[in-house]
């Protein structure tokens, strides 16, 4: 896993504040709805409809929220029209970001993006500049207490999973976009559940700098991940566990 988002881990078992959770929750009630209107407002209909659900009940979203962003993403009450949009940028030292938003106004997105990048020294790029340097992969976190790896393993790769490795005290199950929904289910049926699941951009390649410079990016990483439009930001940063204990 890469080291910004091991970032975000820390910064979340850290506690939310009440604005971050109201930020939080605008950005999975987001998700909800386009995961609605671009499949099935019925959840066994719509495995990614599931995953956007189950990620707000995670973040204490409300019952009531959620089926309002249902059907305002099936059209059943009227709405935003929120598209998925993705920037892409080099922060500086030369690491590559990736960012995926939902959007209702490209243009103040767009304006805002490259005004947080220019701040910090950084540039949005074109489509296409940095996309190479990621590929989409299906990744699940999964707790490792009490559970044995090797049948897990088999649980998984028996669904299609690509990898298996040990982080801290998680299991990381890596899978193809393809094979995400099995085993998904898998892990369902099983009563497995995962503390992460989603499709992530995950680096080919990576690059380690300096503490000082690390900070920098990783803040210039925090200002674009707390913007209203966006979604995630992945990057090419390599953190080790030393600089990562020193910011947290």
């Amino acid at each position: 896993m890469s080291g910004h988002s091991k970032w975000s881990k820390i910064k979340r078992k850290k506690g939310a504040t009440d604005v971050k959770r109201s930020k939080v929750w605008a950005r999975l009630t987001r998700d909800i709805m386009v995961a609605a209107r671009e499949g099935d407002g019925n959840p066994s209909m719509n495995p990614r409809l599931v995953l956007a659900i189950e990620k707000g009940k995670a973040e204490n979203l409300p019952k009531d929220n959620i089926e309002r962003a249902i059907k305002r993403g099936t059209g059943e009450i009227e709405g935003s029209d929120y598209e998925e949009v993705n920037y892409e940028g080099y922060a500086p030292h030369g690491i590559a970001l990736f960012i995926e938003s939902l959007t209702d106004n490209t243009n103040r997105t767009v304006a805002d993006l490259r005004s947080i990048f220019s701040k910090a020294g950084g540039n949005l790029g074109n489509a296409g500049s940095v996309a190479f340097l990621f590929d989409q992969k299906g990744v699940f976190e999964i707790p490792a207490a009490g559970r044995s790896e090797d049948d897990l393993f088999m649980l998984v790769a028996d669904a299609g999973a690509e990898d298996l490795r040990k982080e801290d005290d998680s299991f990381v199950v890596e899978t193809s976009v393809e094979a995400f929904g099995a085993v998904q289910s898998a892990l369902q049926e099983a009563g497995i559940e995962p503390e992460e699941a989603g499709l992530q951009r995950i680096p080919n390649t990576s690059t380690k700098l300096d503490p000082e410079a690390t900070a920098r990016i990783l803040h210039l990483i925090d200002a674009l991940d707390d913007h209203q439009d966006v979604q995630a930001v992945y990057s090419t940063l390599e953190v080790d566990e030393e600089t990562l204990a020193s910011l947290a």
